[in-house]
Parts: C-alpha cells; structure tokens; sequence
C-alpha cells in the first residue's frame, strides 16, 4: 500500500503537467502577443525586398510580408528566367505616369550604375542584349538570392504564406492582423504594430502568381486615387479575317515599325495564334486604349511610294508584285514568304489592283495608295491578353498624393507606396525593374 504523502505527490505532478498543457495551449491561440517592428513591408517582390534591405541596413528593425509561399516569384519568372534586371538607358521619358516627373527623383538619386556595382559585389555573371538591357548570364534566382541574402545579413524578417486581414492607424502607429494561409505554424506572427508601413503589393499582371488589388484597397482606405489600371506590356489580339491570316503566320518574326498617333517603335513584331506579340506589339501596348488603331510599317527605312513612283519610271515591264519583293530583300531581314503572300492580298483588297499587274499600267494615285498602306498598314486591335499574360499593371496608386523624394503618403503619415502600385510604368528592356529598385531604396533611406 502506497504511503498518502507519495499519493499527493503523484496527483500535484499530474495537475501541475495538465495546467501547464492546458493554458500554454490556450495561450499560443487567445492571447497573442503583439510583435512591434520599426518597418513592415507588405510585398516580398523586386521593390519590397530592396526596400527592406535598405532600411535594415540603417538599423530598422523590418518585417516583410507576402502571401506567397515563395519570395520574389516574379523576379524568377522575369526575362525567360534570366531577369532583365536594368538597362543601360534608364531615361525619365522611357516611363509612363499622370505625373511624367515623379520618376526623376527616385531614378537620379538610385542609377542603373548603383545596382550594377552590387551586381559586381555579388559576382553575379550578366550578359548586354539589344538596346541595352541587361541580364543574369546564368539564372534570375541570381539576382533574388542576391537580395534575400542582404535581407538577412541585416536581419530582415521574412514570413510568407502571409494572409494580412486588417490594418489600422493607431496614433503614429500602424497595427496589422495577419493569418497564416497555411494552419500549423507555432512561430507565426499574427499581431503586428509598426511605426512605418510600407506597401509593395505590385500590380494586377499575372494573377496565377498571386497578383491582387489588395494594395489598391488598402491605398484607397486611406485616402488615395486610383488611376484606371489596365494590363500593360502586353500581346494584342485580333478577331475575323485579320487574325486568321495572322494565325497562319504564327511563329514568324518581322522588324517593322509599329506606331500610333503617340509613339512609334521599330523593333520586332511576332504573329500568333491570337494576334501580335514581340517587343514593338508590348511596347506600343503602354500607349493604347481599347478601340485605339494601330499602323504597322512593314519597310521601316524606305518610302515605299516613292519607291514604287521610281520604279514606274525605270523598270516600267516589272510586275508590281517583283518590285515590292525586291524591296523586301533590300531590308536588313528580308520579309518571309507568307508574309509577302498576304501584301498581294492586302494590296487587292486595297485598290482591286492584281499585283502581278505591270507596274506601267498601274496609276500613279493607286502606287501612292499602296505605298502608304505598306507603310502604315493600319489595324484595329480587339484587345489585348490581358491580366493573364502582362508584363506590368498600367495605371495604380495616383502619384499626385506621394512624395516623389521619399515614396511617402502626403495624406498619411508613416504610409508609403513603392514600385508597381503605383501610377508608374515603364518599358520594355529593365525599365521596371529600375523603378523598383530607385523607388525601394529612396524609401528604405527614411522609413
């Protein structure tokens, strides 16, 4: 028979190991203990990570946020996996805002130069393509472990699979809820208090990467305008006789010219099943609304009625159809066959003139006629990819309200708007890549 003392002993033990169960339990469910951080960035992309190694760099105490369960997605898929991380010609105009200004701050106080030099640090191999853009000779993870290194050199903290629920003002301060999107995480951050918030959500493009209008929202609860938002960099689409014979050409490349009455690029254009893709179609698309024409010049250097006027008068037994092919092989890349093909077509449809007609017999008026139309063959877009395939989110936060020295809100103290949430896009080549950086380190410089 057991002694009363060990009896009791045994029953304390027991109460002493359930409550301490029971309440820790309790405890890491109902009473969360509320975490403070100098700085917490909502968006672990381009702009967000480089914001908050920056301002860790200064001794802030950053917490970075993402739904993701990944960092800086984009920047892996970005450039065919190579990440066009700059251009050797960041310019002011090259980028697209309400406020044409409100880059130059940013991108004059953060250069290409400055992120080229840390490319160097890290020795990072990169490779010049055309018109000056620059890319990582091996992989983009290059340029993403690049950054979340520095991140934790400087003692960031970074928690993804991040659900933000709410955010408040508190006096100067800013308190966020935020859930795990996956349950289980014992570590997890759930009550948060900063005094700088930093929003670093992106855009609309590319939503199978998890893009949101969440920034949006959270902008316009604190006061801010949102510019209309459209997809950007973006392939056009066509409908009817247009996009079967563009369908037929799918796969092939074309240097042209291709403009509207704002800008003109002329640089490659790729037919589609769709419709039109390449450099010249996503460039030209930051410039288009819906409804919009567009012209394609498909003998970029040459006046073709001039040409054809000459031709009249010095080859006057050549059929017209042999004078526009030896003009094509007179362009640095002759125009293929198919394409050729359909300029008959076109020209047919154009002025019911049969292009294998003798360019004598052929009036003046019709040559000019058919010279401007293989100069500004003109075309109305249905639409574009959208969302499902841009490169960039046009439109966003409107900049009226920011400081363009400090990405600060003008309307909220301690609120700030960085990279592609805002009304700020730029070209093809690196240009957005430079925004993000430029606008993440003049913020990461005061939050």
């Amino acid at each position: 028979m057991q002694k009363p003392c060990a009896n009791v002993w045994q029953a304390s033990l027991f109460l002493n190991t359930f409550f301490k169960y029971f309440f820790c339990k309790t405890m890491s469910v109902n009473m969360i203990v509320v975490k403070n951080f100098d700085v917490i960035v909502i968006g672990a992309g381009a702009s967000g990570l480089f914001c908050a190694m920056t301002a860790a760099k200064r001794g802030r105490r950053v917490l970075v946020l993402d739904h993701a369960n990944k960092a800086g997605k984009k920047i892996l898929m970005s450039g065919g996996g190579k990440c066009n991380f700059t251009n050797y010609e960041i310019l002011p105009d090259h980028f697209l805002s309400n406020n044409p200004h409100f880059v130059k701050s940013a991108l004059s106080r953060y250069t290409q130069w400055d992120f080229l030099a840390m490319v160097a640090e890290h020795k990072i191999a990169w490779q010049e393509r055309d018109y000056g853009q620059l890319f990582c000779e091996n992989s983009a993870n290059d340029i993403l472990q690049m950054l979340l290194t520095q991140c934790q050199k400087y003692g960031v903290i970074v928690q993804l699979n991040s659900q933000v629920d709410g955010v408040k003002s508190l006096d100067n301060q800013f308190s966020l809820t935020v859930s795990p999107k996956k349950p289980g995480k014992t570590d997890f951050l759930r009550a948060l208090t900063c005094q700088s918030l930093v929003i670093a959500t992106g855009g609309l493009s590319i939503p199978t990467m998890g893009a949101s209008g969440f920034g949006y929202q959270l902008a316009e609860k604190f006061g801010h305008k949102i510019i209309p938002t459209s997809a950007s960099l973006v392939p056009f689409t066509f409908s009817g006789k247009l996009l079967e014979a563009f369908a037929d050409m799918a796969g092939i490349g074309v240097n042209v010219g291709l403009f509207n009455d704002k800008i003109r690029f002329n640089l490659p254009v790729l037919f589609t099943h769709r419709g039109l893709s390449g450099p010249a179609s996503l460039q030209l698309s930051n410039y288009w609304t819906a409804g919009d024409l567009i012209f394609m010049d498909l003998f970029v250097g040459f006046d073709v009625k001039n040409e054809l006027l000459l031709a009249k008068k010095t080859t006057p037994k050549k059929q017209l159809h042999t004078v526009i092919n030896e003009l094509s092989a007179r362009l640095n890349k002759p125009l293929p066959k198919k394409l050729l093909h359909y300029i008959d077509e076109l020209i047919v449809k154009k002025t019911l003139i049969n292009s294998h007609s003798e360019i004598a017999n052929i009036k003046n008026d019709d040559l000019i006629t058919i010279g401007e139309n293989l100069n500004a063959w003109q075309l109305k877009p249905s639409g574009t990819e959208g969302y499902r395939t841009a490169e960039v989110t046009r439109g966003g936060v409107d900049t009226a309200d920011i400081s363009s020295k400090t990405m600060q809100s003008k309307l909220k103290p301690n609120l700030y708007f960085i990279g592609e949430v805002l009304d700020v896009t730029g070209w093809l080549g690196g240009y957005n890549f430079a925004w993000a950086w430029a606008s993440g380190f003049v913020c990461g410089e005061v939050v």
